[in-house]
């Protein structure tokens, strides 16, 4: 289980004074869950990621991975970033066994399991090409593929796919189920996206306006259904799926409901 307890941030501002990012979020996520943060810019959805991932010091309470206190950075989670930070001297292949190596790997071993990673996300036949020969699909399947090669706990994914055109963020989003489903990792995931939130998410949190609080949770089926039926066309037009997706935006959209929630 991770543990979210409490967390608060503050930041120091321009003028000097502090500015309080979250607001006594309490979260768990547990094994093989795919929790999902939805809200508006601002709303502190990165900076709960950055707090998990170990990049951000809490200002107040304690986030644990399995009864571990988070403290820094760790080979336990897995980070999938906005932007792809892959090293563009380096090959595909070599992008993804970068962590391994780092682990202390040998080369042999280190080659044959990114391999193996880059057959999950479909990028077997590309492991020699370098990632500006790829497209920005591909790019993110590379990212995914390096963050799962060190076989984290949890995998953190930052909007990794806001920057796609529809067409191959949906493409993404059945991709990513395909993973979860075949690896067994929890997921936090982080999006603007109402329906990219529906579709993929065992639990749904929606977050205030800074300071970010959780205001509303749901948990859903969406993501077993599409495992079970892949068929995403009759997911996104399920009745369920309908009102569940104007219940949420009417939340998102109304600063009345997020003051009164948080209240």
């Amino acid at each position: 289980m991770l543990k979210v307890d409490h967390a608060s941030v503050y930041f120091e501002g321009r003028d000097g004074r502090a500015v309080q990012a979250l607001d006594r979020v309490t979260l768990a996520i547990p094994d093989r869950s795919f929790v999902v943060a939805l809200g508006a810019s601002g709303c502190g959805k990165s900076t709960l990621l950055n707090a998990i991932a170990g990049f951000l010091p809490l200002s107040e309470g304690a986030i644990t991975l399995d009864g571990r206190p988070i403290t820094a950075p760790g080979a336990d989670r897995g980070v999938v970033f906005q932007k792809d930070t892959l090293l563009p001297w380096k090959t595909v292949i070599d992008n993804v066994a970068l962590g391994l190596k780092f682990a202390g790997l040998g080369r042999a071993e280190r080659t044959d399991k990114a391999q193996e990673l880059l057959q999950l996300v479909g990028l077997a036949d590309f492991a020699r090409s370098f990632p500006y020969e790829l497209s920005g699909g591909m790019r993110q399947r590379v990212g995914i593929a390096r963050a799962l090669a060190t076989d984290p706990d949890i995998l953190l994914m930052d909007e990794p796919f806001g920057a796609l055109d529809s067409l191959t963020r949906e493409q993404m989003q059945e991709l990513l189920v395909s993973i979860w489903h075949r690896t067994g990792k929890r997921i936090f995931f982080i999006t603007h996206s109402i329906e990219e939130a529906l579709f993929l998410g065992t639990q749904v949190i929606v977050m205030s306006p800074r300071p970010g609080r959780i205001v509303a949770r749901f948990d859903l089926d969406f993501v077993h259904q599409f495992a079970r039926d892949r068929d995403a066309g009759a997911v996104k037009t399920s009745l369920e799926f309908a009102r569940l997706r104007a219940d949420i935006r009417a939340i998102v959209h109304s600063s009345e409901d997020f003051r009164s929630a948080a209240e």
